[in-house]
């Protein structure tokens, strides 16, 4: 392993500290939009201008490196968002932040494109699978670590804005000084969403779901603590939470996968989600409960993304699923951009403690819509089926791409060990 990741380590330590920098200021929106007296909807419409831009970045960044290269793009990028970042606490304004959040947005996908594509460059088909999973850990590392970093500071001042647009910045320098000239990024044009919709319907239905329920989770989770009086350090916690217990069900959900219908595993994941939102709902001001609540709400959010990735997969031919995997990044953003602004009105309209009935409600839908699909297509043998990777929702069509190779490789090649056998 040691002389695995001796190759790239540099790339994982930049992305620890992106995702420090990054995990950091999406917190902090909701704490200093809540000392600043923004409503909910106001954060949420704030929220929802990160993942436009971050929609955006994906299609728009690789153009750019195929014109400049990826050392300017990376570097141009990092310098925006580090700006970006230093900007929110001298305009407080939610138009301007919704301006801020775009262009934040915008820069951190451009930022996963370069990267991922340096990181994609740098390994083999024998070793993608436990390079591109061990990126997926420092990202999650990154985003836990991040709610610690915000308890050492006050979100009511410029301290903790200006600590995130530092480690932003310094996470460029073991990259930019470390990384090898690539190829241009060439990232698929993505598949229609009528096409993906015929293919896989559970998948393109449950992607687009699910992206509410991501973006909703990691932007609106603040502004739940902020708007029930919750203490800074309690809903940094309570984000953590959320990623924490992403990173303790990866791999049991994963093992699983490639041994059972992933319909039934779908299911079972969002009704686990569905029941622990439910828990969160009732819990009122109780730690414990709302703590419990995250864990498991966010535990199986990001191997429901692998999931919904892996079962379409299931349906398509090698060639096919490049563009699939653009199509679902492409239907996974206009989730997250529809979520938190469902979220939003809904705790604006009726209580914080709305943020939980959305997610609730969101999870029930897509638990009853892959029970209806069981009686719509005959289940895949699992020994057909592709190998699952543990794919993070923040993750470019690059590394979506990266790991659909890699799991149809690895899948071939479990086939061809059982014939032999």
């Amino acid at each position: 392993m040691f002389r695995l990741l001796s190759g790239v380590w540099a790339l994982l330590l930049g992305i620890v500290f992106i995702m420090l920098g990054n995990g950091m200021h999406f917190t902090l929106i909701g704490l200093r939009g809540g000392i600043e007296g923004f409503s909910a909807t106001e954060l949420a419409i704030v929220t929802s201008g990160y993942f436009l831009g971050f929609l955006s970045g994906a299609r728009i960044t690789p153009l750019m490196i195929q014109r400049v290269g990826h050392v300017r793009v990376f570097a141009a990028l990092g310098s925006f968002m580090s700006a970006g970042l230093i900007a929110f606490p001298l305009v407080t304004d939610p138009i301007a932040w919704t301006v801020l959040r775009l262009l934040v947005g915008f820069c951190m996908s451009g930022v996963y494109v370069t990267a991922e594509s340096w990181l994609n460059d740098s390994t083999t088909n024998e070793t993608r699978g436990s390079v591109l999973a061990a990126y997926m850990i420092a990202q999650t590392l990154g985003i836990i670590g991040a709610q610690g970093l915000l308890t050492l500071g006050d979100a009511g001042t410029a301290t903790l804005f200006i600590g995130a647009s530092i480690l932003v910045s310094i996470s460029f320098g073991p990259i930019l000084l470390s990384a090898t000239p690539a190829p241009a990024a060439k990232v698929a044009k993505p598949m229609s969403l009528r096409r993906l919709f015929t293919g896989s319907p559970l998948g393109t239905v449950g992607i687009f779901l699910l992206g509410g329920v991501y973006a909703t989770q990691s932007g609106m989770a603040a502004v739940f603590g902020t708007e029930i009086g919750m203490s800074s350090d309690a809903i940094a916690l309570l984000v953590a939470m959320l990623f924490g217990g992403a990173l303790l069900l990866q791999y049991p959900i994963g093992w699983l996968s490639d041994r059972m219908d992933r319909r039934k595993l779908i299911f079972g994941a969002a009704v686990l989600g569905g029941v622990s939102c439910g828990l969160g709902w009732m819990a009122g001001g109780n730690l414990w409960f709302l703590m419990a609540a995250a864990f498991f709400a966010g535990g199986v959010t990001t191997p429901l993304y692998a999931l919904f990735l892996a079962y379409t997969n299931d349906f398509l031919t090698a060639e096919e699923m490049p563009a699939a995997s653009g199509g679902l990044v492409f239907t996974f953003g206009l989730g997250a951009i529809v979520g938190p602004l469902l979220a939003g009105w809904a705790m604006g309209q009726f209580s914080p403690s709305a943020f939980w009935l959305v997610l609730g409600g969101t999870f029930a839908f897509i638990a009853l819509y892959a029970l209806y699909r069981m009686t719509q297509r005959a289940v895949a043998p699992a020994e057909e089926t592709e190998s699952y990777l543990g794919v993070l929702p923040t993750a470019s069509p690059v590394a979506v791409e990266a790991a659909g190779a890699w799991a149809a490789e690895q899948a071939e090649q479990d086939r061809e060990a059982q014939d032999e056998g």
